[in-house]
């Protein structure tokens, strides 16, 4: 591609109009004839090796301060926001081809996202799908490092859903995303606000940062959909931009649910808009999946479904993975598997739970390994609130001793009745659970959910699927 393509009158340079082979921000990635965008990263920044890289072979640099280069220096304000306009134009703009449909807030982005696709596809439009799981191009499933990819990948990846003919793209928009301008020039047709609880403050430096950062999507887009229940969400009506519309499952709003009623195979309830009432009934339980339904719906609406189709295809989904998730057991206990690692995700599913339980409710939850240190206490709390047995374990430890992480976890514990167990090793916990289980108890395995991995001291992934962990436990029974 000819450099002043490539550049879209965006920036200066006396270079001349050269061919660029490639455009990367990766020292690893450079390549004669490349364009090197510097960015600053948590620890390394990318101005510092910029003379290097013109050795290796790259064309020209892009840097946001004078590096003493001539004209093989392009200087830009913020060279991570352009590194994103790069990669758009070095792809062709693919997420100017697609109709983008995006998902942000702490909890629900996955579930939200699957829905939408799923209603999608099953009414003949073919859809991408970005996420925490993984990434889909209609059927054909992609592995995923990041809920939002880097941002050379993610263009790569629109590219290669506009070239396979996707009408829509449904993603997760992390706050990482956002604040690192990862989704270059996108812009959403639909913008969903699901909810904003404590997570990620070892990056965000606060609440006010975090909420910032997702508020990010709602200025590049047409809809913006919000979740009225969540007192950031009605903040984010006077803030955000975009055409505002509301839901909500507790109040009115321009999509609400009423008559929930909630059982352990799933939920029904009334779907409300403009004065019109539609019956639904999902296969997935929870009053936080009503909400995530009456979110996914709200968006197929806006999107140009019609809502009897929207209804019957919604009926008829069986939910996501590691999502409250049921194992198979049989046995007279019932065993749930879930991605709850916050303590607002904790607090919902158990709540949830609570509701069909028949006897104990037994939650097993730890904490990951560097990661926000403050919400393990609030953790405790939240598992304490609805549970009626807890068994403190491990999560992905990372390079933290797990034995410090469960001690900061017990703080939320002090002077609490619920009875605890601490079995630090993930899969004697397991089995602990499933041994003390008694007919009519529900266990709650929070935190790995669609996982199938752990991760242990020094980075390293051991294969960790709960689901063969509950396997392998029953047969010790």
């Amino acid at each position: 591609m000819r450099l002043y393509d490539l550049l879209e009158n965006k920036a200066e340079t006396s270079l001349g109009n050269i061919d660029i082979t490639n455009v990367t921000d990766d020292t690893r990635k450079v390549t004669e004839g490349c364009i090197f965008v510097c960015v600053k990263g948590g620890s390394f920044d990318g101005h510092d090796a910029a003379a290097d890289m013109l050795e290796k072979g790259a064309a020209a640099v892009v840097c946001a301060r004078d590096l003493g280069l001539g004209d093989r220096q392009i200087i830009v304000d913020d060279t991570r926001r352009f590194y994103g306009q790069l990669c758009a134009a070095w792809f062709g703009h693919p997420e100017k081809k697609m109709k983008m449909i995006g998902v942000t807030g702490t909890n629900g982005k996955t579930t939200i996202t699957n829905i939408i696709k799923y209603v999608l596809m099953k009414n003949g439009h073919l859809t991408g799908l970005i996420g925490t799981i993984q990434n889909e191009i209609g059927d054909e499933v992609y592995h995923t490092d990041n809920t939002t990819p880097m941002t050379y990948d993610f263009m790569a990846l629109l590219d290669k859903m506009a070239k396979s003919g996707c009408e829509y793209v449904v993603m997760e928009v992390s706050s990482f995303g956002l604040v690192q301008n990862r989704i270059g020039t996108s812009w959403f047709d639909i913008a969903v606000f699901t909810n904003l609880t404590q997570d990620h403050l070892d990056y965000h430096k606060d609440m006010e940062d975090y909420f910032c950062a997702k508020k990010m999507l709602f200025d590049i887009c047409g809809k913006s959909i919000i979740n009225i229940d969540d007192d950031y969400g009605k903040r984010l009506l006077n803030e955000g931009g975009g055409e505002k519309i509301t839901y909500s499952v507790r109040q009115n709003a321009d999509f609400y649910a009423d008559g929930i009623k909630i059982k352990s195979t799933g939920s029904s309830f009334w779907f409300c808009n403009g004065g019109k009432s539609h019956l639904v009934r999902t296969r997935i339980p929870g009053l936080f999946n009503v909400s995530n339904v009456t979110a996914a719906m709200a968006a197929c609406l806006e999107a140009g479904l019609p809502i009897d189709t929207i209804i019957k295809t919604v009926e008829n989904y069986n939910g996501v993975k590691g999502r409250c998730e049921v194992i198979p057991t049989g046995r007279d206990f019932t065993v749930i598997c879930d991605y709850a690692h916050t303590p607002d995700a904790v607090e919902n599913i158990l709540r949830s739970v609570k509701e069909y339980t028949e006897n104990h409710l037994i939650c097993l939850f730890g904490c990951g390994g560097n990661r926000d240190a403050a919400k393990r206490p609030k953790m405790a709390a939240a598992a304490a609130k609805y549970a009626d047995k807890l068994i403190v374990t491990s999560d992905n430890p990372r390079n933290e001793d797990p034995e410090m992480i469960i001690r900061d976890i017990l703080a939320g514990l002090e002077g609490c009745s619920v009875p605890y167990e601490v079995v630090t090793d993930r899969r004697e916990a397991i089995y602990h659970a499933l041994k003390i289980a008694e007919k009519g108890d529900i266990i709650v395995l929070a935190g790995k959910g669609h996982e199938d991995y752990q991760i242990l001291a020094g980075n390293e992934h051991i294969h960790f699927d709960e689901r063969e962990v509950v396997a392998d436990g029953l047969k010790l029974l």
